[in-house]
């Protein structure tokens, strides 16, 4: 089976219906954009020369062109590698090498950059600029027939962010990726045909692995005109378009609820919010529930096995009846129906109810491997077992709380320390817009926890008001040891707080004098 068959079911139920807009203008019917990837892909296969299985790059920003490129890939039987358009030239080199793409699709703003890239490598890679005339010509001549992949043949190469090394390259099958679209009709939505997808996150990641539910659903997939996450742009296209639902990391859903546009929106504009990445802090998902209604789905997923561990529903979200409804906000919710999700020690038994451990995953949406990496395949792929590096604890419900990636543990004095837990409270105050927490050596100790606090505007909290809250909520030796008051915390482009930017500039600075023990 090939993950291009949705498109040609989407075609065929919902012809006539907008599939692709640019804005609030519409690009392509479903007619048309079946006909166009159709097209495009005898390109591939006749002009360039590509076999079923050879890799095709794609490094482009949000825009119509990067749906059409994605899926004609995959009706020629080829494998897509997108890539993250705010890499460095380096990383992009790596990337095209290292996955062996033979064709690289570029929007104008990055040409320049892959050309540079492409230039230095072994292996010619040719590329294709959208907007020229070698990328129009694409879209004339005859269609050809859709090619037939097995389930576990590669559909996707899916590359982490290199925050720890090398990015490596996940690999996402045929079956990985329907898999994943099942479980989001049984356990995320249902939506009705005529509605919208926007994506207003990169297309690379999160955001592009939503396309399949909402194109089987009918939807029209909506890029906004500026190419990145605008909240007012967003409002418009929003209300433009209707019955919208959008992935979201947690500080662009706070971006949006802090926004003035977002009291333009009109009833029925905003179908959902799925959030991901990392859980929002209870008091952010309490505001934003406030202000924008019951239109929340948490997912917690990794690359490795797409969007797919665990879920807290839109139901769950609305339970405020409930005697535990704070902590089931605080949680990542309860496993997908397509994944068995475990929680165990460094042997694999199961951790009792409570006590934290490893998350592990198996079912169909995980991984065939990392590519040409045997090594990290046989670290995270035990037996059927995806080990994801995160650390949680089940409740006696089955709700699954994340602590931390378990590099971001703090040991202090031999106890640990998740940064999270202090997160949350620091949070709970007025005063603080944004926070994180890492650990710093400690001589005595291991390691500290160091608090980066973001003011909240004309606020003037200070350390001792923080020591005094995280005191009232939490274990006196969890309590940050030194407070950072920064202007802003680093992000990457998908709203993840930079840890690792965090410990390096604690690396950097000398411990400054008086601060507690």
């Amino acid at each position: 089976m090939n993950i291009a068959h949705l498109l040609l079911g989407a075609a065929r139920a919902h012809g006539e219906r907008p599939a692709l807009a640019r804005g609030a203008g519409s690009h392509s019917t479903y007619r048309d954009f079946w006909r166009q990837v159709a097209v495009m892909s005898t390109h591939l296969k006749h002009r360039f020369g590509l076999k079923p299985g050879e890799r095709v790059a794609l490094a482009m920003t949000n825009g119509v062109e990067a749906l059409e490129a994605m899926y004609a890939v995959w009706h020629a039987g080829l494998v897509a590698v997108p890539i993250n358009a705010k890499l460095h030239p380096r990383e992009f080199a790596y990337i095209l090498e290292h996955s062996g793409a033979r064709l690289c699709v570029v929007t104008p703003d990055l040409a320049t950059t892959i050309a540079e890239a492409a230039a230095g490598l072994k292996a010619l890679v040719e590329i294709v600029e959208t907007g020229t005339r070698s990328w129009t010509f694409m879209g004339n001549g005859d269609p050809s027939a859709l090619v037939e992949r097995a389930p576990e043949d590669l559909a996707w190469l899916f590359y982490t962010s290199g925050t720890t090394g090398r990015p490596k390259g996940a690999m996402l099958t045929h079956r990985n990726l329907l898999a994943m679209t099942l479980n989001y009709f049984a356990d995320i939505d249902r939506p009705a045909p005529g509605g919208s997808i926007l994506h207003a996150a990169p297309v690379s990641h999160g955001s592009g692995l939503w396309n399949f539910p909402l194109l089987r659903a009918g939807a029209v997939q909506v890029f906004p005109e500026s190419g990145k996450y605008d909240v007012a742009e967003s409002v418009e296209l929003m209300n433009r378009w209707g019955d919208c639902s959008i992935f979201l990391a947690p500080t662009m859903v706070k971006r949006l609820v802090e926004h003035p546009a977002v009291a333009e929106l009109r009833p029925g504009a905003l179908r959902l919010i799925t959030y991901g990445g990392a859980p929002m802090y209870v008091s952010d998902l309490k505001r934003a529930l406030g202000t924008l209604g019951n239109v929340l789905v948490q997912l917690y997923g990794q690359g490795e096995s797409p969007m797919t561990i665990t879920h807290l529903s839109r139901e769950e979200h609305a339970r405020r009846d409930h005697p535990r409804w704070e902590a089931r906000l605080a949680s990542a919710g309860l496993p997908d129906s397509c994944v068995e999700v475990r929680v165990v020690d460094e042997s694999g038994r199961p951790m009792p109810v409570g006590e934290p451990g490893e998350i592990v995953v198996a079912g169909d949406t995980v991984m065939a491997g990392y590519l040409e990496n045997p090594d990290a395949t046989r670290r995270s792929l035990r037996g059927r077992w995806l080990w994801t590096g995160d650390v949680g604890a089940f409740d006696a419900d089955g709700f699954l709380t994340l602590m931390d990636r378990s590099k971001d543990m703090i040991i202090s004095g031999g106890s640990n320390i998740y940064p999270r837990e202090i997160e949350d409270v620091l949070n709970l105050h007025e005063g603080v817009a944004e926070c994180s927490v890492v650990g710093r050596p400690h001589p005595e100790w291991g390691e500290e926890a160091v608090a980066f606090v973001v003011r909240r505007g004309g606020a003037t909290v200070g350390p001792a008001e923080l020591d005094a809250l995280c005191l009232a909520h939490i274990a006196r030796f969890k309590r940050p040891k030194d407070y950072r008051f920064v202007e802003a915390l680093p992000k990457n482009n998908y709203g993840k707080i930079l840890k690792t930017d965090l410990r390096t500039q604690l690396a950097d600075a000398p411990r400054a004098p008086g601060e507690a023990d």
